[in-house]
């Protein structure tokens, strides 16, 4: 049974207890409480009982990589400083690499050769040593699992001394190379759908509204504003100045997948900005809050409210989102918010189920194969600078984090924008 106790120091409490290390010797881990002694003492006594039921310190020579990951993940990953989103990122990582023999090797047995090949599993694609295929993976998914690997072994060297160097200091990312049939016709030559047109726009919001769907506004929320899918989810009414035109984009709302659950948490560049808006939206969101309203009235005590929960562990805050029936008794600790994009019983739109939505309007709308919710957003960005809008303009707007992220997204216009700009040379020619 491991042994604990609480102290003050200054406002706040401090709970530590004693674990055993990699070498078998009893050390003390201190770890910051509240200014609350129960609640402190509370976070000591799960502290303890994790430790206990989990034993995730093992002796070195026995530890394999999926137990060093684990270790990192509870001791480092998760009490840092890095966003819930990146967190829950990082942690898919982790369980996939323990589903792969690579996660149960010897920590001291993992050479920088067998790390490479795994990198290059992700990348190129291939069978893994048990038999399991594995498809070649996007840059940035594999990049996840880089930064998992490279600093889970920085943490086995320092602090924890479990290995004396970080193999994956030896790691090369490779990358696949695109293959180009410098035969095909103008019929294969294809481009990806990243922007769509405004009459495929329509198209898609007559197809949705057809079905009563809720993606349909977070979809023209996206289109007029620019906003990311979780973004436009998160939107409450209060961020909405409907007189003088304009939103504030304070949240985003995802599946924490590793909680199972729905939670709202900072955008993806943890900023607060705000977004400029027209007559077209405005007239969009005025019509979906007298909606709303009524439908209020008609759904009565069948309908929902929308509330979030705030709930700390090891030192991070969760926003979880529920939707709660309008009969039900609310926890005293639910804090209701109302949301912008819900269901007709006024239950909250998740992003999960607009990118399913949109998934399924890509199959069947004329034109929009291959369309996801992420292509509204680079329609957006295009109309905009197609239409003499300034790059820096639209990179505020956008939440990018440079002008030149902005720009690459233009890059991937439509056809016919790319037409008008190479006609320009033909006012430099004379030529009307």
């Amino acid at each position: 049974m491991a042994k604990g106790s609480v102290r003050k120091k200054g406002k706040k409490w401090y709970y530590r207890y004693y674990v055993e290390d990699a070498s078998g010797n009893r050390i003390q881990k201190e770890c910051v409480g509240t200014e609350s002694k129960a609640e402190t003492e509370k976070m000591l006594r799960d502290a303890i009982r994790d430790y206990e039921e989990k034993q995730f310190i093992a002796k070195t020579h026995s530890l394999t990589l999926g137990e060093m990951l684990d270790i990192w993940a509870e001791e480092d990953l998760k009490v840092g400083t890095l966003s819930n989103g990146t967190v829950d990122t990082y942690l898919h990582a982790v369980r996939k690499i323990k589903e792969h023999p690579i996660g149960k090797r010897k920590l001291k047995t993992v050479t920088a050769e067998h790390l490479q090949q795994y990198m290059d599993l992700l990348t190129f694609g291939g069978t893994a040593p048990d038999g399991t295929v594995y498809r070649g993976f996007s840059k940035d998914y594999v990049r996840s699992f880089s930064a998992v690997l490279n600093n889970s072994f920085k943490f086995a060297v320092f602090p924890k001394t479990f290995i004396t160097f970080n193999p994956m200091q030896y790691v090369v990312m490779h990358h696949s190379s695109e293959d180009v049939d410098i035969f095909a016709t103008d019929e294969d030559a294809g481009e990806e759908v990243n922007a769509i047109t405004h009459e495929q726009f329509l198209s898609l919001v007559s197809f949705l509204e057809e079905k009563n769907n809720p993606a349909v506004l977070p979809i023209q929320i996206a289109y007029y504003a620019g906003l990311r899918i979780g973004e436009a989810c998160a939107l409450a009414w209060s961020d909405i100045n409907l007189d003088e035109q304009y939103l504030t984009v304070r949240r985003s709302v995802r599946r924490n997948s590793a909680r199972r659950k729905m939670e709202l948490g900072t955008t993806k560049r943890k900023k607060v900005r705000t977004v400029d808006f027209g007559d077209a939206l405005t007239s969009i969101l005025k019509k979906a809050r007298k909606e709303q309203l009524k439908n209020r009235m008609k759904y009565g005590e069948l309908g929902y409210k929308n509330y979030y929960k705030e709930v700390v562990e090891k030192n991070r805050t969760h926003y979880e989102l529920y939707a709660l029936p309008r009969t039900e008794e609310v926890p005293e600790d639910y804090h209701e918010i109302d949301l912008v994009c819900t269901k007709l019983d006024g239950a909250y739109t998740s992003s999960e189920q607009v990118a399913s939505m949109c998934r399924s309007a890509a199959k069947k709308v004329e034109g929009l194969a291959g369309f996801h919710f992420h292509c509204l957003r680079h329609s957006y960005t295009s109309n905009l600078i197609a239409n003499g809008a300034s790059p820096k303009d639209v990179q505020e707007l956008l939440g990018h984090s440079d002008v030149s992220t902005t720009m690459n997204v233009y890059a991937h216009s439509t056809r016919e924008a790319k037409r008008s700009s190479a006609r320009l040379l033909d006012k430099v020619a004379g030529i009307d």
